[in-house]
This record gives C-alpha cells, structure tokens and sequence, in this order.
C-alpha cells in the first residue's frame, strides 16, 4: 500500500517535536520566531503557523500573552499527535482554485431560480448577529449553490467536501474557531459582489471577486492566528500577506 506523504506543516512539526525530544528546545524555554523557523525550514509563515497549532493541539508548546510560544511538555509528557490532516490555509488554497472556477462556469449556466437562492442566503447572513453559527451556515449553503449552479455534480461535490474538511479537519477547524473568537465572521458585502458578477454572466468578474473574497478570508486567518510573539514589526506582515498572495495568484 502506498505511503501517504507528510505535508509541510507535519514535518516542521515532527522536526521541531524532536527538536524538543532532544532537548534542544527544553520544557521552559521559548521557541524561535515565525519568520526565523519559516527561514531555518524554508517554508511559508503560514506553514509555520499550522506547524505552531498542530504543537499547540499536541499539548507540546503554549502561546504566552505578550512573550511567545514556550514548550511545556516533550512527546513522551504530552498527547499523542493526532491525525490533523489538513490544515486552513491549505484548505483555503484548494478553495480558490475549485471555487474560483465553479463561479465562472455558473456565470454562464446559472438561472433566476439560483440567483433567488444566492439572493436568500445573503438576506440570511444580513440579518443575524455575525457570530451566530446561523451566519456560518448561510455562508456555506451560499458557497455550495454556486458550486451546484454549474450543473455539474463532481465539481458540487467537491466544493461540498472541501466545507465538510473545513469542520471535520482537526487542525482546519481549530484555526477558524480561533478566527471566529477573533471576530472574524463571514462578509455580507463580499458575497454580494460575488452574486452581481453572476447575474450579470461575467464569468471572469465572477472568478476574480470569488478568490478575491477568499484570498481576504486568509488575511483574515493571518491575522486571527497570530500569535503573541511574532507581533514584532507590521513589516513582516505585510511581506508575508505579499508571498500568500504570489502564490494564490493563479
């Protein structure tokens, strides 16, 4: 049976775990730098981030307020690693690439009866409280419409499988929770531009504004799962929300 292979944010993870194992990085003592363990692996920030979450849920390392990540526990004290599979930004990337080119396709093929519905799910979203689960589940059944405007039953069911990740995906569903206690609900206005593109049979419109919409929500996430200790220059930010960009800019 074939192997599966370890995704990057597992293997900075296990690296760093065995790091601490060896005692390189001692219980107490504090982690180095997103920026400079991005550098050390040569990878994104946002693997970093996803590699410093999946050590969080291990019970290996703790944000501490204002001063950083420090290990409080070797893999023999901690949790067993749990299978994380796949995490947000991962996700998000995945979604611009199927989602982007779902709306495109419903630019060309959607109907009244579909628009109608798109049209409810945003007056759903407009009028609860943003941090009512009730917005989420607007959000999603406005995200699965477009996908079954198409037509098209694969691409509907894989749009329907990268939401499900979205919940089920421990280290994916972790990182939105940590969004969400941040104040990061879904963007009424965003969706609406998205539903203007469709009504008015744009099909590229319709795939800019929706991985626009998305490439927003990974600022977002960015920002929500920043931990203390890399809040040291808005430069780094910037140049980092400048790399996420590059590579979604597909």
């Amino acid at each position: 049976m074939k192997q599966r292979t370890e995704k990057l944010y597992q293997r900075v993870s296990t690296a760093i775990a065995t790091a601490i194992d060896e005692g390189r990085y001692p219980v107490g003592t504090r982690l180095p730098g997103e920026r400079d363990l991005a550098e050390t692996f040569a990878v994104s920030r946002p693997t970093v981030r996803e590699a410093m979450i999946a050590l969080e849920i291990r019970g290996l390392v703790e944000a501490r307020h204002g001063s950083g990540l420090y290990v409080i526990a070797t893999s023999a004290d901690g949790a067993s690693p749990a299978e994380l599979d796949v995490g947000a930004f991962e996700l998000i990337e995945a979604r611009i690439l199927f989602e982007g080119e779902a709306a495109a396709v419903a630019a060309t093929v959607n109907d009244a009866e579909a628009l109608a519905d798109l049209d409810a799910s945003l007056a759903a979203m407009a009028a609860v409280d943003p941090a009512d689960p009730a917005a989420i589940e607007a959000d999603r059944r406005f995200h699965l419409r477009i996908a079954e405007a198409t037509g098209n039953t694969v691409i509907a069911a894989v749009v329907e499988m990268l939401w499900n990740l979205r919940d089920r995906a421990p280290l994916s569903a972790h990182m939105f929770a940590e969004a969400r206690r941040e104040g990061v609900q879904p963007r009424v206005e965003e969706h609406r531009l998205i539903v203007d593109a469709l009504r008015a049979q744009d099909p590229a419109l319709a795939r800019q504004t929706m991985r626009d919409h998305l490439r927003r929500v990974v600022d977002d996430l960015l920002a929500a799962t920043e931990v203390e200790v890399l809040r040291r220059a808005r430069s780094e930010i910037e140049t980092q929300r400048g790399m996420v960009a590059r590579r979604l800019r597909v």
